[in-house]
């Protein structure tokens, strides 16, 4: 007949003891008082038939059995509290942090295609363009160019952008050098368009107003007032639904991407499944923009 295995608090005492090299501190961290640890690992040691430390005054040692022992419940212990985060990811839901244009034109429209997932949890969205502290969230989507220290960044789609203003605003269009006399909506990408679409622009005429999202910058395009310098990966719905129109080809792009930030060592099965996710769809849609040009 098997022996019956100690009781799983007692092999948590060893890891603490031994991770510690001291009963003392062991019992600091587990909330009990050092004499309880001192007769947990008494008891293991009769249980198991070895010898778990050496003392030697206030001193404890762990033996070779003893430190083999808490190694492999270290890795126990750590499966066992990934399982638990993962069950408990799995009905709290996935915190997911996005800035907000990227959050209302790409993620949020893609949501029910995932939610479509046999592995799929609810997802719990919060739109800000500033980063979260790390515990706030399990994903963030975030823009720049991928060093955000203490995170570890995927690159999801670069950054692209292209003049779109109404059909009114386009009519009398013929090259990109006509753009420069109409009101351009704030953008620090402006003259670097111009130069790459073959345009030395001698001055540029922007709106009295300068907008903190892009979604303002495209309702105030759609009105008429200006043009806006949008992305059309992200504002394609707009050109498809003839709200406002792309009056010249060139697409601006990088250096800077959309990126997915996790905290280093992230093994939860249902926000790395996220993640791969979000990449796969992206690649997805790279796909079919090529199909389509």
């Amino acid at each position: 007949m098997p022996k019956r295995l100690p009781a799983l608090d007692s092999l948590r005492v060893l890891e603490a003891a031994v991770r510690h090299a001291n009963f003392t501190r062991a019992a600091a961290e587990l909330g009990v008082t050092p004499a309880a640890v001192s007769l947990r690992i008494r008891d293991l040691e009769a249980e198991l038939g070895v010898a778990l430390f050496r003392r030697s005054g206030p001193s404890v040692i762990p033996t070779e059995a003893g430190a083999a022992l808490a190694g492999r419940m270290a890795k126990a212990l750590g499966l066992i509290r990934s399982a638990v985060e993962a069950c408990r990811g799995a009905a709290d839901g996935l915190r997911v942090t996005a800035v907000p244009t990227f959050a209302m034109r790409w993620l949020t429209p893609r949501l029910a295609a995932y939610h479509a997932r046999p592995d799929a949890v609810p997802i719990r969205l919060d739109v800000s363009a500033e980063l979260r502290l790390a515990g706030d969230f399990d994903i963030a989507i975030r823009t720049g160019h991928g060093d955000w220290p203490g995170f570890e960044a995927t690159a999801l789609m670069p950054v692209d952008a292209t003049p779109m203003l109404s059909p009114a605003l386009a009519a009398g269009l013929s090259s990109p050098a006509d753009l420069a006399a109409l009101p351009l909506l704030p953008h620090d990408d402006w003259r670097r368009w111009f130069r790459e679409a073959g345009v030395e622009p001698p001055a540029l005429r922007f709106y009295a107003d300068d907008y903190p999202t892009h979604e303002l910058d495209a309702a105030v395009a759609i009105e008429g007032a200006g043009v806006a310098l949008l992305s059309p990966r992200l504002f394609g719905t707009l050109l498809r639904d003839g709200k406002l129109v792309q009056p010249f080809p060139h697409v601006i792009r990088g250096p800077a991407a959309h990126h997915i930030l996790l905290r280093p060592g992230e093994a939860r099965p249902a926000v790395l499944c996220f993640r791969d996710w979000l990449v796969d769809e992206a690649r997805r849609c790279d796909d079919s923009s090529m199909r389509a040009a």
